[in-house]
């Protein structure tokens, strides 16, 4: 069982949701997220005036896997998330964490099966 943490831009999340139920995951967890990466902001003009956001708004999907999902649900994020044919700074990052254990409350199931 492994934990994705993807980290995409808001305006991605229909084309990702799409892209995960295609491949038949249809669990996640969406999270509103700021931060910034190499980007280091943005500069913006506000009437007339010049300021800097340090903070980029950002989504975080926390997505649990069996082990042969793995791959295909990656796949899938990649692809999705991409802005451009190459991809662009601030599309956003993939991290994969192993999950020791998941349990379901309501029927107290186990492992994989809980996922």
């Amino acid at each position: 069982m492994k934990l994705i943490l993807a980290i995409i831009q808001p305006t991605k999340l229909r084309a990702v949701r799409d892209a995960l139920a295609a491949i038949g995951v249809d669990r996640m967890t969406v999270c509103d997220a700021q931060g910034y990466g190499r980007q280091r902001g943005q500069t913006a003009t506000y009437r007339g005036v010049e300021y800097k956001t340090n903070l980029l708004r950002k989504i975080t999907l926390e997505i649990f896997v069996n082990d042969d999902y793995l791959d295909r649900t990656v796949q899938a994020l990649e692809t999705a998330a991409r802005t451009g044919s190459e991809g662009n700074i601030g599309d956003g990052k993939i991290f994969i964490l192993p999950a020791v254990e998941a349990i379901t409350i309501d029927e107290n199931i186990r492992g994989p099966s809980a996922i």
